[in-house]
């Protein structure tokens, strides 16, 4: 039976690429280019995650290389101004590191990204430790299960518990990844927590529902859309 992917840990990017408190600058862009990356997790001792080091870390030294101090202090960049000096992860990095536990849910995960402005998170242990990386296309991943393993999981999670006596009246539905609920049941009630349920499950776009019946204080029947 297919499992959905509920945490970061079922997502995430296990084999990451990271650097020291002490990597040099150059050797920062030589690996961030051989790996294609835009960001790295700074570690120290026992690769607990101290810090992120980023493109955007390394360009203030190209954009304020032939800059007047003096104009550039004016303008309140003062923290860009130390990393153009910088020459190490630690005086490059932004800390404290924004990460993510392999347990928390992916709109956990989604929704840091979005308040804290970043593409990726590490994801770390109860210690602090390096487990992984989650990015924005990690997330996404779940879009890319089968209509069918999704038709599947609402059928089994959502109809058959909500609607155990109508479950094979109700027909479920999925088209590129749009879950379709069509039939009647004895409690309308129970409708729009059958459409929150569904729209839980990983890789549902949307929900259309489609079902009706007698309500639960019987005054007639309806379509909930």
């Amino acid at each position: 039976m297919p499992v959905t992917p509920h945490s970061v840990g079922d997502v995430m990017t296990r084999r990451v690429v990271a650097v020291k408190r002490g990597a040099p600058f150059k050797e920062i862009v030589r690996t961030m280019d051989q790996w294609k990356v835009s960001a790295m997790p700074v570690l120290e001792g026992e690769d607990r995650v101290v810090g992120v080091v980023s493109e955007a870390d390394l360009l203030p030294k190209e954009e304020f290389r032939d800059s007047d101090p003096s104009l550039v202090v004016q303008r309140r960049r003062l923290a860009d101004v130390a990393k153009a000096g910088a020459v190490t992860a630690q005086e490059l990095m932004s800390t404290p590191a924004v990460t993510v536990g392999p347990d928390a849910t992916l709109a956990q995960a989604a929704r840091i990204m979005a308040v804290r402005r970043v593409k990726r998170l590490p994801v770390v242990d109860g210690g602090g430790r390096l487990q992984g990386v989650v990015s924005r296309g990690d997330l996404l991943k779940v879009y890319l299960r089968p209509d069918e393993e999704i038709e599947e999981e609402v059928r089994r999670t959502v109809v058959s518990d909500l609607f155990p006596a109508l479950s094979h009246g109700i027909h479920v539905h999925v088209e590129e990844g749009v879950v379709t609920l069509d039939g009647h049941v004895r409690d309308t009630s129970l409708i729009p927590l059958a459409v929150r349920l569904a729209r839980a499950v990983e890789g549902v776009v949307d929900v259309e529902p489609r079902l009706g019946g007698e309500p639960s204080g019987g005054h007639g029947s309806g379509t909930l859309r």
